[in-house]
């Protein structure tokens, strides 16, 4: 069995599509490929790869409520594609998006479930995840934990021979299980729809979420996108960065400064 899995995130990396999408890798099994979408120039290879394939399974954020942009015009040849070439895929998908509510993930999956229909393929299910930029976070948590870990091994060692001190271990298995409890649900479903891949079989339309309370979430969120805004310009995105000069000259003419 051979399946294809497409992280169409339009991120160059840390995205949380590439993140659930390694999951769900893990937990199919069988031969695998795994492709980039992010411009018309990914299209030619990524199709070549559904030859011979059994599944696809497409990796995205939810964007406006449905599928990013640069997703619909790829779907428009893979289904040219898939028709010139007589392929019977099976489609399954991973949506996240970044509010608490995994069921906001369902007018993508209609779409993808219409697209299989008017396409010849057949729709397979997905998961729907929400709370997905956060749940992002904590496989970077998670890595900052380890180096923690032998950070504080490194520095017991040295200062008394022993390269297993308790508290650090300790701490570092607290972390890591609070840190597994918030992808519980990702898990579960992932892995369950794993098993579906594998046989090629029907999975369904699954909604989960991070697993933490909804005002926590909103609270940190909160927090975050601030932060997030800042960086890229301004409190309000951007209305504080540099621009292009010609952009700013008649940004003044519309205002009538000079």
């Amino acid at each position: 069995m051979k399946t294809v899995f497409i992280n169409c995130s339009p991120k160059k990396r840390f995205c949380a599509s590439a993140y659930f999408l390694s999951m769900q890798r893990l937990f199919t099994g069988g031969q695998t490929e795994t492709e980039k979408l992010r411009t018309p120039a990914d299209h030619e290879r990524i199709l070549e790869k559904l030859r011979g394939a059994d599944a696809v399974v497409l990796c995205m954020p939810l964007y406006v409520d449905g599928v990013p942009s640069h997703v619909l015009r790829f779907l428009e040849e893979m289904e040219a594609f898939c028709r010139r070439n007589s392929l019977h895929l099976n489609v399954y998908c991973v949506a996240n998006n970044g509010f608490i509510e995994g069921r906001q993930n369902e007018p993508m999956m209609q779409v993808l479930e219409h697209f299989c229909a008017r396409a010849g393929l057949s729709w397979g299910g997905g998961v729907g995840i929400g709370g997905g930029v956060m749940l992002n976070v904590t496989r970077i948590m998670f890595v900052v934990n380890i180096g923690l870990l032998v950070l504080n091994s490194i520095l017991s060692f040295t200062r008394d021979g022993n390269f297993f001190p308790a508290e650090a271990w300790i701490s570092f298995a607290e972390n890591a299980a609070l840190l597994l409890f918030f992808n519980l649900g990702v898990l579960f479903y992932l892995i369950r729809m794993g098993g579906h891949i594998r046989r090629g079989t029907f999975s369904g339309k699954r909604y989960t979420r991070i697993m933490i309370p909804s005002f926590i979430f909103i609270l940190f969120a909160d927090i975050f996108f601030i932060i997030i805004s800042l960086f890229e310009g301004g409190l309000f995105r951007g209305w504080l960065a540099k621009k292009p000069y010609e952009a700013s000259r008649l940004s003044s003419q519309g205002t009538g400064k000079s």
